[in-house]
């Protein structure tokens, strides 16, 4: 059905990638078929904020965000098998970043987790949500 697809994760909450990386795996199924898994790490915001934080902050938060994925993408690697799996690492705003790596890696599809909406969500608008409204890409979300 798709040769690439994106699976943006929180890797501080496992359940994007357990609830994702399958169904990913199951909607992946060109010859050559990648699942291509993102995580975004948040730039510190205003530079009020950044100027309080050490010089080196955002490559040490992308560096341990890079460990991090590939820690978690050898353990779950059985779950997409034999479909290829390539971590990415991005830093800026969460929704924008899945965007742009999804046309920049030119894939077909998004998968990617939600949690039940609270109402704060229904007012400020959940990165999902952002992402299913601007995507070029068929979005598929998952409960998670």
């Amino acid at each position: 059905m798709y040769d690439r697809l994106l699976v943006p994760v929180d890797l501080g909450d496992t359940s994007s990638l357990d609830n994702a990386l399958p169904v990913a795996a199951a909607l992946a199924t060109g010859p050559n078929a990648e699942v291509h898994v993102l995580t975004v790490v948040p730039t510190s915001g205003m530079a009020v904020v950044g100027s309080y934080l050490p010089e080196d902050y955002a490559e040490k938060a992308s560096d341990g965000a890079k460990e991090m994925l590939a820690k978690a993408l050898e353990e779950k690697r059985a779950l997409c098998e034999p479909v290829t799996l390539k971590g990415h690492v991005t830093r800026g705003s969460v929704y924008q970043e899945i965007i742009h790596t999804a046309d920049a890696l030119n894939c077909d599809a998004i998968v990617m987790t939600a949690h039940s909406p609270d109402l704060k969500d229904y007012l400020l608008g959940p990165n999902a949500a952002r992402v299913v409204r601007h995507a070029k890409q068929s979005v598929m979300v998952i409960r998670g």
